[in-house]
């Protein structure tokens, strides 16, 4: 991985344990980061959560398990995004593009917006809802900020998987449904029945209600 990595332009420093990863942070100072979930010490997920509670960068989890269970514990523990060993330095390489791109706000775009009891500061990356306040990850934000955008409106598959992860991302239905999953978590009330961000059958997602500048 050093060596694809380097190969490809990147600069890279590496880490054996958990620990060690969060003083590489600290000195380091990377864009992104990648963790195996099984990584010695503390482990991926602790790591992750660590790094993310100072630090907003891109972080890239790597795991040999392939449920959705697995990969929603990396989206909550702050991952931007997971890829399943064994893989291909190509496909790593589009995952690490995917996650250092930002989607820009719009020149329009609000910092914080309001929607009936949600309310989302894009600048602190929180939702709250009634009393409940809650993180979001980077990529968790761009998508919400991408279904803000277009309130009221079905936001196809496509869509919304080539704005916020790139061109790479279009068919990739079953990921989107992940993080679809992990967001309605963080800011339904009910996420099995939710209120703002609702399926489309066979199109995509829509976000319901009209965002109003808090």
């Amino acid at each position: 991985m050093r060596t694809a990595l380097t190969g490809a332009g990147y600069e890279v420093d590496d880490a054996k344990t958990g620990e060690e990863s969060l003083e590489k942070v600290r000195e380091f100072r990377p864009d992104l980061v990648l963790l195996d979930i099984n990584m010695p010490g503390m482990g991926g997920l602790a790591a992750c959560k660590a790094i993310r509670a100072g630090a907003s960068i891109a972080i890239i989890m790597l795991t040999v398990r392939d449920s959705e269970a697995d990969k929603v514990k990396a989206l909550d523990a702050g991952a931007d995004d997971f890829v399943t060993k064994p893989f291909s330095t190509p496909e790593l390489l589009a995952r690490i593009r995917a996650a250092l791109r930002r989607v820009p706000a719009s020149q329009s775009s609000a910092a914080r917006l309001r929607v009936g009891k949600l309310e989302i500061d894009f600048t602190a990356r929180t939702v709250a809802n009634g009393t409940k306040t809650v993180h979001l990850t980077p990529k968790e934000l761009d998508l919400l900020r991408y279904l803000t955008q277009s309130a009221n409106e079905a936001v196809p598959h496509r869509e919304l998987l080539q704005a916020v992860w790139g061109p790479d991302y279009g068919d990739q239905v079953d990921y989107l449904r992940v993080f679809i999953k992990n967001l309605r978590k963080k800011i339904e009330l009910d996420p099995e029945h939710p209120e703002y961000i609702t399926t489309e059958p066979w199109v995509g997602y829509r976000f319901n209600g009209t965002p109003e500048s808090a």
